[in-house]
């Protein structure tokens, strides 16, 4: 890991690594959590394969919309996801879940094409990691799907 170009965040979830690949894998579900607190999204195409094609639109709470392209690099049912992210900020998102008594220690890593990108945005991308996983835990919790 280049620790200047990567941001990480880490957390254990009480939930299988296949339940949160499934939230992963399913754009209904995956589009109720993407992204930071108040923002929702436009799945435009979603090819959850290794090679597959992903774009959407991120729309935030002040009516600004974000278009995003990004590529499904890698894909390994139940442990491992890579997402090359095509646009501004270009980055690669490693998602790791590794199995653990009480769920699964998911690790989340961003890695930017440089260091001066990493740390120009790792203020706001943090926090944004931290609120995207606690949506997720929401959407798993069944308490964010209407």
């Amino acid at each position: 890991m280049d620790d200047d170009r990567t941001l990480r965040t880490t957390r254990n979830l009480p939930y299988t690594p296949k339940a949160i690949y499934e939230a992963f894998a399913s754009p209904d579900l995956l589009a109720l959590w993407w992204g930071p607190e108040g923002f929702s999204n436009t799945f435009d195409i979603f090819e959850f394969a290794a090679g597959g094609r992903w774009n959407f639109t991120m729309h935030g709470p002040d009516g600004s919309s974000y278009p995003n392209t990004s590529l499904f690099e890698e894909l390994v049912p139940n442990s491992k996801i890579v997402i090359h992210h095509d646009c501004p900020p270009n980055f690669k998102l490693t998602v790791r879940l590794t199995p653990v008594s009480e769920g699964t220690h998911l690790t989340w890593d961003q890695v930017f094409d440089d260091a001066a990108t990493a740390q120009a945005v790792k203020q706001r991308v943090g926090s944004a990691n931290e609120q995207n996983i606690d949506r997720l835990t929401c959407v798993l919790n069944e308490a964010c799907k209407d």
